[in-house]
């Protein structure tokens, strides 16, 4: 890899080192959480490739390139698409990625115009017995994926790519009139943009930064097509003489078709609304260049229904300008009278106002003016935006909008958010931001997409002269490039987090309808967001399993199920995950996936590890009915399915042997306690099932075992052993060719005749363990061993309860229980009376 490196000179005295910055160490320092990607609609909008879910597409099929079939799109990444040839139904297996610049794609009616052949793939031509009416069937009502991305300029491109540097632009005045100029994009950072003004050359004086929906940019021609004058504005006006802006202006008409832009581009900004203020009212506004405060403001002039200006009041004489700008209806930052004071906010009087006690009600008095109606304002509550106090996200310095810097939230009231920038060059209060906001961002935007987050700083004292610090900058590393001879085969697995230099990971839905297995409360998972991500694979689903493991009964013995066997051979990437549970805090390193085409699969395999439907959470939603029918399962019919079975033991009651480690207790020692409890897995074999009951509310036992020492576990187990002081026992078997009925539930025969020495009841572990080793079930004697089996649980076992509770199949399993049978027989037979 190609090294980039950051230096920073420090000054004499004390310096500050510009050091590597990694969220997830930042994170774990401060003890903080991330603002939830899902959060960020913006962000989200951008990352929309024109192609969703569900579309199908004519896909040239593997085997025979001259023939094609009908596909659905399963989930997007960048320019992948993750596709399923339509009669696979529910099965995963043949899921394929397709590369859209490289693979044969083509939308609904493409084959038939062209004259190429529709033909059922190998795989399931025994599915489909009548091709023409499968056709009609699954075509009915469909939607084809657009054209114009499958073919020609755009194909292939996310329509947020399509804004290149030289890419024209209109951008309304924000603070003189309803004048537009036009801008060029400089730069597109992830879709916030650098425009500069037509006409302005290399001079990047009056530069501003946007984000690519903001309502007041719009594509060329806007201002023609709304009747609204085009002309540069008075702050650069007078750089130029009227004949040359009209020539700059002619040269954008000839040049147009060049550097236009797509318009449905912009069909996801917001809908402005129409406004019913006058002039004169007056309300509370913050201003949008210097958000840190609340202050009186007047409708300085209505221009239309859509578009009315307002002022910052200043009250003193010799002011000559005060700061106003043009706002919508749903313009962030203007509230109704008395907002401040209803929210238990500072109102900060006018500049020249008599006193530091400003009443509203005075002050109306005083200008003669009305308050702006309730009506005026849109609801300002949001309940369902994510957001928490301390959270950490991204955001852009409004004093110096090139910089992005880390942020805190330190207050929330209705739908704004009070953020606390570290790292900035100079420090500046706490911003109000709305959380509808464009210039905030999730954790990791900014790596995501190369562009440089402030980092907060670190001092460091005691250094006499200027020491120049020399640190690798973090790579920002894109998916390989895939194969030009590559035609519709499936891709492989790229080390990568970033594909082309944008976010990897699908939107991961939590499917709140689904069944939430015994670990997992049921009421928690509904109080979760819908969504998640999309974004960096790595943070999205350590986001994602952190959401779970705090809707846990349990969070501790969920943690334990994720967490990653030290001897499993695993693709993934290890990340250290955190439980809290009675007071003691937990943690485990849990593989995560990196990557777009193991989402899916990771999804469903974690859903499975925790005894929940698979659907519960992953990149499709589930939106009437689950495909697993998982709402009819109970919890033994469900681990019947899906083979985890591990609910409930069937040896000693809870409190033996446990995996979970804690920090040990030294006799007559005081010690102090540990802040950290750390997961350990108890090595296993491959036969071997976890012994620790169900995670539910009623699971017995289950909320002290996670508390327990294995190694005193181990200790008291081995003294309850000695004081049974069983006398080892012998088996002896015999032939009888009078074969004895087995029982009807087993319906099996006993081949052969036990006798015993000594009485089953009375059986030890060991004893169990010792006689199973004389078998030739002797491998399944682990299982016996880890679950405490003695000789009271043997004869309690029957052919369900061996499938459901030891992971076993059906022909491992009828061979143990016919060994089970004869123990049970010699018993009845010698000692039942």
């Amino acid at each position: 890899l190609n090294k980039r490196y950051v230096v920073s000179l420090s000054d004499a005295g004390s310096s500050v080192e510009e050091l590597e910055f990694n969220w997830d160490e930042y994170l774990e320092d401060t003890g903080a959480t991330a603002a939830p990607h899902g959060s960020f609609k913006h962000v989200d909008t951008s990352l929309q490739n024109g192609f969703a879910p569900g579309m199908k597409l004519e896909v040239a099929v593997k085997s025979d390139q001259n023939t094609y079939w009908v596909a659905t799109i399963i989930t997007t990444c960048g320019q992948l698409l993750l596709l399923r040839y339509d009669g696979y139904g529910e099965d995963r297996k043949a899921d394929f990625w397709c590369d859209i610049m490289t693979a044969d794609l083509h939308p609904i009616g493409w084959c038939e115009q062209n004259k190429k052949v529709l033909k059922v793939p190998e795989g399931i031509k025994d599915k489909i017995p009548d091709q023409e009416e499968f056709l009609q069937r699954v075509l009915k009502g469909a939607c084809s994926a657009p054209a114009n991305l499958l073919e020609g300029l755009h194909r292939g491109k996310n329509p947020l790519d399509l804004i290149a540097p030289g890419s024209r632009l209109e951008l309304q005045n924000m603070r003189d009139s309803l004048e537009a100029w036009i801008v060029n994009v400089i730069d597109n950072v992830g879709g916030r943009l650098k425009l500069r003004y037509e006409g302005l050359d290399d001079s990047d004086k009056f530069d501003q930064w946007l984000f690519y929906l903001d309502p007041f940019l719009h594509q060329v021609g806007w201002a023609a097509q709304h009747g609204y004058s085009l002309q540069p504005p008075l702050a650069i006006r007078s750089l130029k003489n009227e004949a040359d802006w009209q020539e700059i202006l002619k040269k954008v008409k000839e040049e147009e078709e060049e550097s236009s832009v797509p318009t449905d581009l912009f069909k996801d900004k917001p809908v402005i609304g129409v406004h019913s203020f006058s002039e004169g009212m007056k309300l509370e506004a913050v201003d949008p260049v210097a958000p840190f405060v609340i202050s009186p403001a007047t409708v300085l002039k209505v221009y239309n229904e859509k578009y009315f200006k307002i002022e910052i009041d200043d009250l003193r004489p010799e002011r000559t300008t005060g700061q106003s700008y043009i706002c919508h209806v749903n313009s962030a930052g203007i509230f109704p009278v008395q907002w401040s004071l209803k929210n238990g906010l500072h109102l900060s009087p006018p500049p020249g106002y008599p006193g530091q006690d400003f009443d509203w009600a005075d002050y109306l008095k005083q200008c003669g003016a009305e308050a702006a109606p309730q009506s005026c304002f849109p609801s300002l509550t949001s309940s369902d935006h994510g957001f928490k106090e301390n959270m950490k996200l991204e955001a852009v310095n409004p004093i110096d909008p090139e910089e992005v810097c880390i942020a805190t939230i330190t207050k929330l009231k209705d739908s704004y958010l009070w953020l606390q920038l570290e790292g900035s060059k100079k420090p500046v209060p706490d911003c109000i931001v709305s959380m509808e906001s464009m210039n905030i961002f999730p954790v990791g935007w900014c790596e995501t997409n190369g562009y440089q987050l402030r980092p907060p700083r670190k001092a460091i004292v005691n250094k006499q002269k200027k020491i120049a610090v020399v640190q690798p900058e973090k790579q920002i590393l894109s998916s390989r490039t895939v194969h030009d001879g590559l035609k519709n085969q499936e891709l492989n697995s790229s080390d990568s987090v970033v594909i082309n230099g944008k976010y990897c990971c699908p939107k991961i839905y939590f499917n709140h309808r689904c069944f939430s297995g015994p670990y997992l409360n049921k009421g928690r998972i509904a109080e979760l967001p819908q969504s998640v991500g999309p974004g960096n694979c790595v943070l999205v689903l350590k986001e994602v399993l952190t959401l779970l493991i705090n809707a846990a009964y349990k969070p501790s013995r969920v943690l334990r199920e994720l967490q990653l066997d030290e001897e499993a051979v695993w693709p993934g990437h290890g990340e250290t995950l955190k439980a809290k549970y009675k007071g003691k805090s937990y943690r485990a390193t849990v593989e995560v996936v990196r990557t777009a085409d193991r989402v899916a699969d990771f999804c469903r395999k974690t859903c499975i590890k925790l005894e929940c439907c698979p659907n519960l959470f992953g990149p499709q939603m589930v939106l009437d009915k689950c495909s697993e029918n998982c709402s009819v399962l109970t919890k033994t019919k469900y681990t019947h399915y899906y083979g985890k079975r591990k609910n409930k033991r069937i040896g000693r009651p809870p409190g033996g042997h446990s995996n979970l480690e804690v920090a040990m207790k030294k006799p007559n020692k005081r010690r102090k306690r540990r802040k950290h409890f750390f997961v350990h897995k108890k090595k296993r074999s491959s036969t071997s099932v976890d012994n620790t009951p169900a995670g539910s509310p009623q699971g017995s036992g289950g909320e002290e075992e996670d508390d327990q020492d294995e190694s005193e576990l181990s200790h008291s187990l081995a003294q309850d052993r000695d004081k049974r002081k069983r006398k080892l026992r012998t088996f002896s078997f015999s032939d009888d060719e009078n074969k004895p009925p087995s029982p009807k539930d087993m319906k099996i025969e006993v081949a052969e005749k036990l006798q015993l020495d000594s009485n089953p009841l009375e059986w030890s572990v060991a004893d169990v363990v010792r006689f199973l080793k004389s078998t030739d079930c002797a491998p399944l004697a682990r299982i016996f061993l880890d679950q405490e089996i003695d000789g009271q649980a043997l004869l309690l076992l029957t052919l369900p309860t061996v499938q459901e509770c030891m992971d076993l199949k059906l022909g491992p399993a009828i061979k143990l229980c016919h060994h089970i049978e004869r123990v049970k027989l010699a018993f009845y037979q010698q000692f039942a009376n």
